[in-house]
């Protein structure tokens, strides 16, 4: 085996190089548990980083190493893995699975620039999720380059051939030509509990077998079972090639029975998955007892070092951020302007805020004053910035240690300190040219976890212990209810919400209770009524008199309280009329009822009395909340409860389940329409009531293929029924 572990690795262990084109980043994408990072720690023990029990020098694991992930047995944090191969630098961006962690899936696509989707074969056709389709064509809208690696061979109930031909039909919308493998899996015997290991691989374009059986890799020739199964694969996977090659003679040499050089096919394949034209197929299998390295994870490392883009080809824009002028092509040149992105955001116990930040022009220097922009998520909790900042240190991932860089040049993928104002999507440049890069799209979190400090020690420290928690979590929302006087977490789903709470516990230090999130309902008048308000005291000095007499009449939805002097020959006199106004209006605000606002009134004042002496601003107040009391009393109220306008895009698999959830809910379908491919979306109008567990529901409905928005609509009437539910929930 040729020795292709990085040679320029210092002292420290750090992979150095000097230009952009000596770069490859990656982003390992697939859903949990279909192993990216036992697949990171393969690639890592082929190229030297690891050993074979998958640590570091220091002891410590290479990804995984967070607290919280050891407690919950899943990523929930993208961790980027440097490594040497044939004189490059390869940055692996391993991401989480599960889909409430799809923000940090998102940071892992803006960072790389290219993709492996990771599907295991133990699942069979169900490895490849709706899920995994959405993500693969989110990347096919933006070019990104992308190749499968197929995992769990050695306990698969689907044939690798199967799988293969799964992977075409759903991702490439059909039998796919450009979805094809390098190499196919060459089997052992099958063990008694049913496993079948993987002992070497046929190589399709030398036309050979690698037989890792001894422990080492031992090139022969096929046998003739295995060379009939690879002349058919050969011949597909050459056809395929030569129809993503710019070369159109190709074609003519191939049908015309020539022979096409070996190193003719290699250049063009790597050319075609580049352009993103052509997906192959590799696989990922366990090491035999005594082999050096895992099966597959040489050959992955070589097509990502030859087929996968370096940063030069990945273009991004960025605009001034001063003079208003649109956004232009940054060139990924190492002299060039500073141009960097943060991509995700800690917090460390020992040196504060730490930045894992892209670069994709000019170079970054430890010391260097950066200029920090923000990124347009102030509604998020997330307020933008324009300030300049000094950068601490300059470091390289390397397990749960950092490693020193002294820069990052670039297309290169670094950690820095002190940035005590950077967050997740900021843009780091010169601070005399400040730039700004979109940030990436980021989800929009639909599950709202309603909170409260656990004690008075842990309410002094929520509030910062909330914004420590937004600056490394774009895709968390905290919002400050004025309606329901509650503090929410607008989470992704459970994980998501679990993960924020253990963060909020764990690393600041604040115990929060979780209470049920309830919804700004209103109230309003069943009809028109009457009300007279009296306040009348005498205590033997300055007395209170004040009596007032109204008229309500509902209204239609949106028209808020309206009030109407109608009074003649000066029963109330005319400077306490605003009074009665203002008491009206204070009770309205308080509720009638169960204490929700009261809106969509109109209130009209006919009569009353005052005292020469006794009357006051006050006493008018009082005496115009008590009118609408008891106006209230004699109309009936009727409780309105906000509707939601939402648009469901899902799989035509699960259409009709959707549909019929959606009318379980009290929701008004209102159309549907195409999405795409094989999708659908839905506009429906759904109580906010029915909304709080949505997220959560319609992914289990959807098998992880739908989706919502959300945009409030109005108010409106709520069933008598349920109204009478939650008035004694409220006297309760």
């Amino acid at each position: 085996m040729v020795d292709k572990t990085n040679g320029s690795a210092g002292g420290n262990g750090v992979v150095s190089v000097d230009r952009p084109e000596r770069i490859r980043n990656v982003v390992l994408v697939g859903h949990s548990g279909a192993g990216k990072t036992t697949l990171v720690e393969a690639m890592a023990l082929t190229s030297g980083v690891v050993n074979r029990a998958g640590r570091v020098e220091d002891g410590t694991s290479l990804s995984d190493y967070d607290e919280i992930e050891h407690r919950q047995h899943r990523s929930v944090q993208l961790s980027v893995v440097p490594l040497g191969w044939d004189g490059l630098k390869i940055n692996l961006v391993d991401t989480p699975g599960y889909a409430d962690f799809v923000g940090e899936l998102r940071a892992g696509l803006r960072a790389a620039d290219a993709a492996l989707f990771v599907i295991s074969s133990a699942e069979g056709a169900e490895g490849v999720s709706g899920a995994t389709r959405a993500l693969w064509e989110e990347c096919a809208a933006v070019g990104v380059p992308r190749a499968i690696v197929l995992t769990h061979l050695d306990t698969a109930r689907t044939e690798f051939e199967e799988m293969v031909e799964t992977c075409g039909l759903v991702l490439g919308g059909g039998a796919a030509d450009n979805i094809l493998p390098l190499h196919l899996p060459v089997y052992g015997p099958r063990a008694a509990d049913g496993h079948r290991p993987v002992t070497g691989l046929i190589e399709l374009l030398p036309n050979c077998v690698v037989d890792y059986s001894s422990g080492e890799a031992v090139r022969r020739e096929p046998t003739p079972e295995e060379a009939e199964q690879l002349t058919a694969a050969r011949n597909r996977l050459i056809e395929g090639i030569i129809a993503e090659s710019e070369d159109e003679s190709l074609m003519d040499r191939y049908l015309g029975g020539e022979d096409i050089e070996l190193e003719t096919l290699v250049t063009d394949l790597e050319r075609a998955v580049a352009r993103g034209g052509f997906h192959p197929v590799l696989f990922g299998a366990p090491a035999p007892e005594n082999a050096r390295q895992g099966l597959g994870t040489l050959e992955l490392l070589d097509l990502i070092a030859g087929g996968f883009p370096s940063p030069t080809e990945h273009v991004v824009t960025a605009a001034p951020a001063s003079n208003g002028s649109g956004p232009s092509p940054l060139p990924c040149d190492p002299r060039g302007a500073l141009a960097a992105e943060v991509i995700r955001t800690s917090s460390d116990p020992y040196v504060g805020r730490v930045s894992l930040v892209r670069v994709f022009s000019g170079t970054l220097h430890a010391d260097d004053t950066v200029h920090v922009c923000g990124h347009g998520m102030a509604e998020r909790g997330h307020p933008d910035h324009d300030v300049d900042e000094r950068v601490g240190s300059v470091t390289a991932p390397f397990g749960k240690q950092q490693r020193p860089l002294g820069e990052a040049i670039a297309g290169d993928i670094a950690y820095v300190t002190k940035l005590g104002h950077a967050e997740t999507g900021d843009t780091l440049s010169e601070t005399g040219k400040p730039l700004v890069i979109e940030p990436w799209p980021m989800p929009d979190p639909l599950l709202p976890i309603a909170i409260r400090a656990h004690s008075k020690a842990d309410e002094d420290k929520l509030s910062q212990g909330l914004t420590r928690l937004a600056a490394e979590d774009p895709a968390l929302r905290v919002e400050n209810n004025p309606h329901t006087r509650q503090l929410v977490l607008w989470c992704l789903g459970e994980a998501h919400r679990d993960v924020a709470l253990e963060r909020l516990r764990t690393r600041f230090g604040v115990q929060v209770d979780v209470e049920d999130h309830r919804v700004a309902l209103r109230e309003t008048f069943a009809g028109p009524a009457k009300g007279r308000g009296r306040h009348v005291k005498q205590s033997g000095g300055h007395g209170q008199y004040a009596v007032c007499e109204i008229e309500v009449e509902p209204l239609p939805g949106g028209s808020g309280i309206e009030f109407v002097d109608k009074v003649v020959g000066g029963a109330v006199p005319r400077q306490f009329i605003p009074s009665v106004e203002k008491g009206v209006r204070a009770q309205a605000a308080r509720g009638v009822a169960a204490g929700h606002p009261l809106v969509d009134v109109r209130v009209t004042l006919f009569d009353g009395k005052a005292h020469s002496v006794d009357s006051s601003d006050a006493a008018f107040q009082t005496a115009g909340a008590l009118a609408l009391r008891e106006a209230a009393n004699a109309a009936g109220i009727s409780l309105l409860e906000p509707y939601a306008e939402v648009w469901v895009v899902v799989s035509d698999d699960y259409l009709g389940p959707v549909l019929g959830d959606l009318s379980s809910r009290r929701g008004r379908v209102l159309g549907t329409e195409p999405h795409g491919t094989g999708r659908t979306r839905i506009r429906a109008e759904v109580p906010e009531l029915e909304l709080s567990r949505y997220a959560i529901d319609l992914r289990s409905l959807s098998h992880g293929t739908g989706d919502f928005s959300r945009t409030y609509a109005r108010h409106e009437p709520m069933p008598s029924q349920l109204a009478a539910s939650m008035r004694e929930g409220a006297a309760g």
